[in-house]
């Protein structure tokens, strides 16, 4: 995986940077209802649907003006699939910590987020700042904050940094113990990468909330 990729995503972790498209496929799904199975935990469509409603609903909130609505959907342009995507590895995140025997407090949240906001000029600052940057919506925040400091915790641990190689393997290894399986509509979960990737299949579709379709 690119260096500059991997930063990125053990930066944000759980954040969604796109808008949300509607998916549509043919075929039986190996799990029906199911978004995503990790481990023996379900991410239900519903449950897919429900985070994406509230970064764009986080989003409508922070603009009045139509015109900057517009251009943040426009600017998000997959949100529904790579919401999938940190919210499969933020449970690949977890296992490897917990595989590390890592544990976070609600104090040490308490604690970066109270430093986030000093920075931010307030928690009202970092909430904008967040939602903007990176994607998430307010009620979200200190979940994010949580799995950043297991990041920072297992990097740590394994002396190294969240860009590293050795990193990455401890996610891959965590990501393959889950044997995380997508709904195929949403694409595929490569272990080795602890990414999501696009399906190559020609019968699935997006659609746009303005109801046009395109192939993908």
């Amino acid at each position: 995986m690119h260096r500059r990729r991997r930063r990125r995503t053990a930066l944000l972790l759980s954040a969604a940077i796109a808008a949300a498209p509607l998916l549509t496929a043919c075929g039986n799904d190996a799990h029906p209802g199911a978004a995503a199975v990790v481990g023996d935990q379900r991410i239900t469509v519903s449950q897919l649907e429900n985070r994406v409603k509230e970064v764009r609903a986080a989003q409508r909130a922070a603009v009045t003006d139509d015109a900057q609505y517009a251009q943040a959907i426009a600017q998000t342009g997959t949100l529904t699939r790579d919401t999938l995507h940190g919210m499969v590895l933020d449970q690949v995140l977890h296992r490897a910590a917990e595989d590390a025997g890592i544990t976070v407090s609600r104090k040490e949240v308490q604690q970066m987020r109270a430093g986030l906001e000093q920075q931010a000029g307030g928690a009202r600052g970092l909430e904008t700042a967040w939602l903007q940057q990176y994607g998430i919506p307010p009620q979200r925040l200190d979940e994010n904050l949580r799995l950043q400091l297991e990041a920072q915790k297992l990097a740590s641990k394994l002396g190294t940094d969240t860009s590293q190689q050795i990193f990455w393997d401890a996610l891959s290894k965590a990501s393959e113990e889950l044997d995380v399986d997508l709904n195929p509509r949403y694409g595929s979960w490569d272990a080795k990468k602890v990414s999501r990737v696009d399906a190559e299949t020609p019968w699935v579709r997006e659609i746009t909330s303005a109801g046009t379709q395109q192939t993908t």
